[in-house]
């Protein structure tokens, strides 16, 4: 088993991209994180993720020593390459997006949270989610508000995933939460009252989404004047139940955010010119919140 002690970052990068062709599962020895001047676990879990592998328990072999196991992610466990012959259900009940939990992501979670606080959830009327699936975006503010505030707020969803929705449904059996089962491309013939708060994460980016056009119509048609964004752009692939950082694009064999950021960037300047105030915050996903100047 290779002890690694003086190496450089480099050399154990490139040691570990080799072996890594052979073995699913690299053991190493690395000097103690927990003493002085000694690499800490946070550059250990970085490199694994680099490396698109998950970090298993560190097993301490002596007080100087402990032993690290890098266990490679299996690439095809991923939703976003997995073919599913109805495409209305790529994210049911049934898919591998499914099991994911979003809200137990800490970088997820704090962004996202930040981003509720500055909309100021708790004072908003009717919020519409663009993209519900099984409701996770609604389960956070709930656990954010008291009852009597969460009761008092109008929430519709709305997705294409009849499985998702049935799920959602059992989950938040309250008469204020409503749930639609439509493209949203197709969202005007819901015929909803408009939202003072509109939520979409992960899902404008979608091929089938006319991004831009779709996007100045939901501040046009669906959004009241003193109303808020808060739109989510992943910037990371789930591989094997594991979240990766960095957008993957079409024709690159690496991260490469050139379209994440231009989506981003052509929200911001848009919503700045109707006069809204706009902040970009997060990592795995870039959220950008956006609340009217002078509201």
């Amino acid at each position: 088993m290779k002890k690694i002690t003086t190496e450089t970052l480099l050399e154990i990068s490139r040691w570990i991209e080799v072996e890594l062709k052979d073995t699913h599962l690299l053991s190493f020895v690395i000097p103690n994180p927990d003493q002085k001047n000694n690499r800490g676990f946070k550059i250990w879990v970085n490199l694994a993720e680099l490396h698109f592998c998950k970090l298993l328990t560190p097993q301490k072999i002596d007080k100087n020593f402990v032993e690290l196991r890098f266990q490679k992610l299996n690439q095809e466990s991923s939703f976003h390459s997995a073919f599913i012959e109805n495409k209305e259900e790529k994210y049911g009940t049934e898919s591998i997006f499914f099991t994911i939990n979003k809200n137990e992501e800490p970088t997820f979670l704090h962004a996202y949270k930040k981003a509720l606080e500055a909309v100021n959830v708790q004072n908003r009327k009717h919020i519409l989610n663009l993209g519900i699936n099984k409701g996770d975006e609604f389960e956070l503010i709930q656990q954010l508000l008291d009852s009597p505030t969460f009761d008092k707020i109008i929430f519709s969803g709305v997705d294409h995933s009849s499985s998702a929705l049935s799920y959602a449904r059992e989950r938040f059996p309250k008469d204020n939460l409503q749930f639609y089962k439509k493209d949203i491309n197709s969202i005007k013939a819901l015929a909803l009252k408009k939202a003072d708060l509109i939520i979409s994460i992960g899902t404008l980016q979608s091929p089938s989404i006319n991004y831009k056009l779709f996007l100045m119509s939901l501040v046009q048609e669906h959004l009241t004047y003193d109303g808020a964004f808060i739109l989510g752009f992943p910037n990371s692939r789930w591989i094997d139940g594991e979240l990766i950082y960095g957008a993957k694009a079409p024709n690159y064999p690496y991260s490469e955010m050139s379209l994440l950021y231009n989506d981003v960037i052509f929200a911001k300047k848009y919503l700045q010119q109707k006069k809204f105030r706009v902040t970009i915050t997060g990592r795995e996903y870039i959220f950008l919140t956006a609340t009217r100047i002078g509201i």
